[in-house]
């Protein structure tokens, strides 16, 4: 695989709750960050005394954040919505030739800033509020 163009990673939230995606529009920077706790298993037994963690345990997250410029009146609307009404929809991440992960995120950071001589921005924070699907590209 080659490089990608950033700009084709896309955040999507479910507008209408009925499955209906739209792009969180005006976004410049986008990351997602998947993690996953070990829980540590190692005993005085434990070969030659190097760690051991137990397969298939500890819990699994993932994180979306993005920045970006005002450009769409509804997705900010609805992304300030969901912020204050501490609603949890379904998010799409469309990762260019790799997939598309779908699954319930809650926005955990909200921030804007603009300056006297410039454009006004916005950045988003996203935490996984459950089971994530992968669907291949």
């Amino acid at each position: 695989m080659g490089a990608q163009n950033g700009k084709d990673l896309l955040i999507k939230v479910d507008l209408t709750g009925d499955g209906q995606f739209g792009t969180v529009v005006g976004l410049r920077a986008t990351r997602i960050s998947f993690n996953a706790e070990s829980v540590d298993v190692t005993s005085l037994e434990s070969q030659g005394g190097w760690r051991e963690l137990l397969a298939g345990a500890g819990v699994k997250s993932a994180s979306i954040s993005g920045s970006g410029v005002f450009r769409d009146a509804d997705t900010d609307e609805r992304a300030r919505q969901l912020f204050f009404d501490g609603e949890i929809p379904s998010f799409q991440v469309i990762i260019p030739d790799f997939g598309i992960v779908e699954g319930p995120f809650q926005v955990t950071a909200l921030e804007y800033a603009g300056s006297h001589d410039g454009e006004a921005t916005y950045e988003m924070a996203l935490a996984s509020a459950g089971a994530l699907t992968f669907t291949a590209l």
